[in-house]
């Protein structure tokens, strides 16, 4: 009688062990992020831009699309709007005077359309 307990004691414990692993195979496929949204791609090419420029950035506002920065006494923005095909419209403006740095606007343009692959 011993003998026939400890034998079932030791079929329980086994079958109980094996029902504990599981083993989860990894579907099939390759795995990568999402690609960036258009918005977010113009957005960090805008914030990269003031920064190539040495603009130091005074505000950013991801969801109105603004962002502000200053060098020198140049005040600059950068509007970005999602348009009604998705593409985004980005504009750049100076804020008052631009007299110490004309060139800066056309600058960060130009680093905007560098960081943007154009």
């Amino acid at each position: 009688m011993m003998i026939r307990r400890t034998i079932v004691a030791v079929a329980f414990a086994g079958t109980a062990m094996l029902g504990g692993c599981t083993v989860y195979q990894p579907a099939p496929g390759v795995y990568a992020p999402a690609p960036p949204s258009a918005f977010e791609r113009s957005w960090n090419a805008a914030l990269g831009a003031f920064q190539d420029q040495g603009l130091t950035i005074s505000s950013a506002d991801r969801p109105t699309g603004m962002i502000r920065g200053h060098r020198a006494g140049t005040e600059l923005t950068a509007n970005l709007r999602t348009q009604a095909d998705g593409s985004v419209r980005v504009q750049f403006n100076t804020v008052g005077g631009s007299a110490q740095d004309p060139q800066l606007i056309d600058r960060v343009s130009r680093s905007f359309d560098v960081r943007m692959g154009h």
